[in-house]
């Protein structure tokens, strides 16, 4: 029995740090960016887009797909990131270990 109750200690210190790397996560960002730099999005680690810039060059009200496209793709690759920066920082927690419903 006391050796459940040593899992039970480590698993309540693994979701302490798993709170604190949520919370840290909030604070820190990527950058993204399409077109060759004409997008760029900043996206934080709650997968929360922070800003987008476009530059005038891209605005064509002729191809406004184009446009859409470049957006697209910016945010994607921004979310991308930010999940890859989370997994990162989570793996170090969990010593790699892939827990399902985490991240």
């Amino acid at each position: 029995m006391q050796n459940f109750g040593n899992i039970m200690k480590q698993a309540k210190k693994m979701q302490e740090k798993m709170m604190e790397l949520q919370e840290g996560l909030a604070a820190r960002t990527v950058e993204a960016t399409a077109g060759g730099g004409m997008v760029a999005v900043t996206v934080n680690g709650k997968f929360e887009v922070l800003s987008l810039k476009i530059e005038k060059e891209v605005v064509n009200p002729d191809d406004v797909e184009m446009l859409q496209d470049l957006i697209t793709a910016a945010v994607n690759e921004g979310v991308r990131k930010a999940q890859e920066m989370a997994a990162a920082e989570m793996a170090k927690i969990t010593g790699g270990m892939q827990i399902p419903g985490l991240m």
